[in-house]
């Protein structure tokens, strides 16, 4: 595999606390959206550098606990505090007993952040923005300006964001953007979750400035819209026990086919795998990569038949248009 940089301004110490024989399993991981993509990377076979702003105590552990996973981080030392949370998951769900989103990076700080993710980026080619715990982080303008800069330098950018990120972000120009079918509808960019209208959300993506738009749905097929033309995923369901991580997952399998010359096609295939196996599993961005490339083998892609029949039944015959004219 090849490399992939990851922009992650403030990853979180988490603490999960599980049940194993009516004793309290008690877990310390790094996490945040730019770690669980970086550690299925990782688990791909791709070299990872992370970009990130490590602050007070939660950032200090989060630093090692990520360099450990085999990670190379080049890391702010931030001033403020660091996001973390806690999570009960002894009786099966996800409790959240405290969360703390962390501090607001200052002008300072971002400077060096952005100077670290330009050269990391250009020496990578591949460069994925992840988002911040913190909605206030990181200014949106600083991911356009970014995805400009590294698309300027021959970068290939990934994102999954939404919002201000999502708008901000196309504004620069993207390779490939993956985002779920609900943020695309809470966002407003989509009228509804039905296919014509994910597939016209699709399209206005793609004319605002992304190559590529990826759009998970689920339980049902993911869409892709490549070189003009939309197509469906399909993975067979696997049993699930936590959901969350398989689109950072996804786009891990994504970033690190493409930064090792791989096609688009052959891209999603592996992200799906990847997010697939990763929902079977309680480690967030976890997977065995022989499983991962194993479970490629039940990924389809086919032809988007469902865009064709909405425009059949919006076309009407001469003698149909006729009737309507005497209507009126």
């Amino acid at each position: 595999m090849g490399s992939v940089v990851i922009f992650a301004p403030s990853p979180v110490l988490t603490v999960t606390v599980e049940d194993l024989e009516g004793t309290a399993d008690i877990h310390l991981h790094a996490g945040g959206q730019g770690v669980w993509q970086a550690r299925m990377l990782t688990a791909l076979g791709a070299s990872v550098t992370m970009c990130g702003v490590f602050s007070g105590e939660t950032g200090r552990i989060v630093r090692h606990l990520i360099a450990d996973e085999g990670v190379h981080v080049l890391s702010v030392e931030g001033q403020g505090n660091g996001g973390a949370y806690i999570h009960d998951r002894r009786d099966g769900g996800r409790k959240v007993v405290a969360e703390s989103p962390g501090d607001k990076l200052s002008r300072h700080e971002l400077d060096e952040l952005y100077g670290l993710t330009i050269k990391a980026g250009m020496d990578a080619g591949t460069v994925i923005l992840s988002g911040a715990a913190r909605e206030d982080a990181v200014p949106a303008d600083v991911y356009r300006r970014l995805a400009a800069d590294l698309r300027t330098a021959g970068c290939r950018v990934i994102i999954d964001l939404a919002g201000e990120r999502l708008t901000a972000s196309l504004a620069g120009g993207l390779a490939v953007v993956k985002i779920a079918d609900d943020e695309l509808v809470e966002s407003g960019r989509a009228a509804s979750s039905s296919p014509a209208d994910i597939v016209e959300a699709m399209r206005k993506l793609n004319e605002e400035g992304a190559e590529t738009v990826i759009v998970t749905r689920a339980h049902l097929p993911s869409l892709l819209l490549d070189e003009g033309e939309v197509s469906e995923i399909h993975m067979p369901e696997m049993q699930s026990v936590d959901t969350s991580g398989a689109g950072d997952s996804l786009t891990a399998g994504v970033a690190a086919t493409l930064s090792d010359g791989g096609s688009m096609h052959e891209a999603v295939v592996l992200g799906t795998a990847a997010g697939a196996l990763n929902v079977t599993r309680h480690g967030l961005g976890t997977g065995e990569a022989a499983a991962i490339h194993k479970l490629s083998s039940l990924v389809k892609v086919a032809p988007f038949e469902g865009e064709a029949e909405a425009d059949q039944s919006q076309q009407i015959s001469p003698d149909e248009l006729a009737q309507k004219i005497r209507k009126q």
